[in-house]
């Protein structure tokens, strides 16, 4: 597999970004494109939360899928990765694939944030839905996404492994939502 530094340059937000959407984040704060040289703050955060974590090379394969798959990272002035969200998009839907915030920054806004932000450029590239899988268990993940206007519309048995657990399906038609102002 070729590394990410053998390949052309960084990989820049994907275009059509709607304007201003820096601008609604807290002072301070960046959602930069994800890149090979984030992957150990990410894999740390990772291995903080989830019992089944991704590994350096599936994160690679995300990378490199360029036109599909995309990553970005949340960066505050104290955590150059405060969270992380990969996502893919298919035609007009996004499917966000993997969150996670950094155990010190839960429940400051730093996952809002930073699916506020993912949302809005999906939006901007045209996904008109969106759509993700949680565990049942994930309570605190499953009240941000309600918050966020998803709605429980399936479920996938035995999903999860270690332990083995159903994932809850959620859908939210309209990917951009509305927005906070900055703190």
């Amino acid at each position: 597999m070729q590394g990410l530094a053998e390949m052309e340059g960084p990989r820049p937000l994907p275009p059509r970004e709607p304007p201003g959407l820096h601008d609604q984040l807290p002072s301070g704060w960046s959602v930069d494109t994800l890149e090979e040289k984030d992957l150990d703050d990410v894999l740390a955060i990772e291995e903080a939360s989830f019992t089944n974590p991704w590994t350096r090379q599936m994160f690679l394969w995300e990378l490199q899928n360029v036109g599909v798959s995309y990553g970005y990272v949340l960066r505050t002035p104290e955590w150059p990765v405060a969270a992380f969200c990969t996502i893919w998009l298919v035609m007009d839907e996004v499917h966000i694939n993997n969150v996670a915030v950094r155990p010190e920054c839960r429940g400051g806004g730093v996952g809002r944030t930073l699916l506020e932000f993912v949302l809005g450029l999906a939006a901007g590239l045209g996904a008109r839905r969106a759509t993700l899988e949680v565990r049942r268990s994930n309570g605190a993940a499953l009240k941000l996404y309600e918050r966020l206007g998803f709605k429980v519309a399936g479920l996938r048995k035995n999903y999860y492994a270690n332990p083995v657990e159903d994932a809850l399906i959620l859908w939210r038609v309209g990917a951009a939502g509305p927005r906070r102002s900055a703190r």
